[in-house]
């Protein structure tokens, strides 16, 4: 059954059985009312971040539409959140998604939206919410005593999504819990592959869909985080990136999706997936020196800068997770576990890395010396397949705020139960353990069916890669279209999630 309350109207509509019925209450004074508050939180040449908060001001409504126009007929929305946003010539609609529509008496929902300009950027001055005019007061209007149009019956396409924005977290023991709550948070998800190549190879921010429309096709399949692979140059701003997808230009990119997922009940892990530094020594995957292809090690150059830069943009925000770096493997370079895991703590000059190495202890301090208390994520060695010291070397956190994750795919060595329980398992009795990427390069999906199995017994969630429309052999990846499509593989983790996932 669903219920809505009509504006102006005083009428409540019932479905049920595909019937629609109208029933009218009795008539009595509505009261309506709103105030807006419009910002400018970001902008740079030809492109802004604009925030929006609409507090409804009068009656409770369960549905609303914001208006507004821009002063500037160059000024466009490009991408939106927290709401359907809409643009003719200058005219702003802006819509509420099936999980924000219900708004209280001064109750306030949230949009946000990236656009473009040129000449000028100037602020709207007059909003109206469901056609009444905002000015920070209310009128009393007296209700019509014939029925109201019906409203349309038409279902959306849209999945329900969790109640509300994305849960800050922490660490509890071993756990991820609900800073609010307390209730046990258990990671289930994807990737979201893109961010960390486009960008230096010219070939813009993404690879392929990061709206509403894509998120939605997410939560589809009950996916409750996703994590976003990054590039520390592109972030930076570097010489080696084009100057159109890096630097504040990328930055926005990052957080308009970041904050689309928290609103839409997600959980975002932002992770440094390919940094600086040439390294040619065993395992190199090629011999650049730019954020081209995946290193060691994080790289003391670049690293804490991009660390300081991401920890001040989500600061605050602690329903972010923080993911230091992709697949560590020093110890290929520095030849053996014990020189690798030294390495890969304290940093430095590492033997077989050409460049100075940025140590997840360095990073730690990095990242908390901005204020930011946000949970912090760290693999192992082995491109985060062996955990087997993490305990051991594991970095000290004025926060205690640290939890460990790995990758396994069936081409790894600790790809059998026996290694699982014996790295994994043990490291998840101290410390939160998520399985950041699984996977398996058949385009099938008894491998991870079975990993996920494992999983499920240990309390211990996990991320298939990867949410992307590649060969599923060589991504591999878990859709054939962003409309949630799975591939063969990819239906293994969609079936999983329907019954895992909350």
């Amino acid at each position: 059954m669903r219920v809505r309350t009509l504006a102006l109207a005083a009428a409540v509509v019932t479905v049920a059985a595909g019937a629609l019925a109208v029933t009218l209450s009795p008539a009595s004074a509505a009261t309506t009312g709103c105030s807006v508050t419009y910002k400018v939180t970001g902008s740079w040449s030809g492109g802004f971040q604009g925030d929006i908060a609409i507090t409804n001001l009068g009656d409770p409504v369960s549905a609303w539409s914001l208006g507004f126009d821009f002063p500037n007929a160059a000024q466009k929305v490009t991408q939106g959140w927290g709401g359907k946003f809409a643009q003719s010539g200058a005219h702003v609609t802006v819509t509420n998604e099936t999980w924000n529509g219900s708004l209280g008496t001064n109750a306030t929902a949230s949009a946000g939206f990236i656009g473009s300009w040129s000449g000028s950027n100037p602020v709207p001055t007059t909003f109206t919410l469901n056609g009444v005019t905002c000015t920070g007061g209310t009128t009393t209007t007296t209700p019509p005593t014939t029925p109201p149009t019906s409203p349309s019956t038409s279902p959306t396409t849209s999945p329900p999504p969790p109640t509300g924005a994305a849960p800050a977290i922490k660490v509890s023991g071993n756990k991820l819990v609900n800073k609010s709550t307390g209730a046990t948070v258990k990671l289930y998800g994807v990737n979201r592959s893109g961010g960390e190549f486009a960008c230096i190879q010219g070939n813009g921010f993404w690879d392929g869909p990061m709206d509403q429309t894509s998120i939605n096709a997410m939560r589809s399949w009950k996916v409750r985080t996703v994590r976003v692979p990054l590039n520390e140059e592109c972030w930076l701003g570097t010489a080696d990136v084009p100057a159109a997808y890096g630097g504040t230009a990328y930055q926005n990119q990052v957080k308009a999706y970041v904050n689309l997922l928290v609103q839409n009940g997600i959980t975002p892990i932002v992770e440094m997936h390919w940094n600086y530094g040439l390294y040619t020594g065993p395992s190199s995957g090629c011999s650049d020196v730019k954020a081209t292809c995946q290193k060691p090690m994080p790289d003391a150059q670049y690293a804490p800068s991009f660390w300081t830069g991401v920890a001040n943009a989500f600061k605050g925000n602690d329903a972010v997770i923080f993911d230091l770096f992709n697949e560590p493997y020093p110890e290929r370079a520095t030849g053996d576990e014990t020189s690798g895991w030294k390495c890969w703590r304290d940093g430095g000059t590492c033997n077989g890395i050409t460049y100075q190495v940025a140590g997840f202890q360095s990073l730690v301090n990095t990242v908390r010396a901005t204020g930011a208390t946000n949970v912090i994520m760290i693999g192992g060695l082995a491109y985060s397949n062996n955990l087997s010291q993490w305990l051991t070397y594991r970095p000290t956190d004025s926060l205690n705020n640290l939890a460990a994750f790995a990758h396994i795919y069936n081409f790894n060595s600790c790809a059998n139960t026996s290694c699982w329980d014996s790295q994994i398992a043990t490291t998840a009795q101290q410390v939160p353990v998520t399985l950041t990427e699984i996977g398996e390069n058949d385009c099938a999906h008894g491998f991870v069916d079975g990993l996920m199995n494992w999983a499920d017994a240990h309390g211990i969630g996990y991320l298939g890669w990867t949410w992307n429309t590649w060969d599923c052999s060589t991504g591999p990846s878990l859709i054939s279209n962003h409309d949630g499509t799975p591939t063969n593989y990819g239906l293994g983790l969609k079936n999983r999630l329907a019954t895992v996932s909350n």
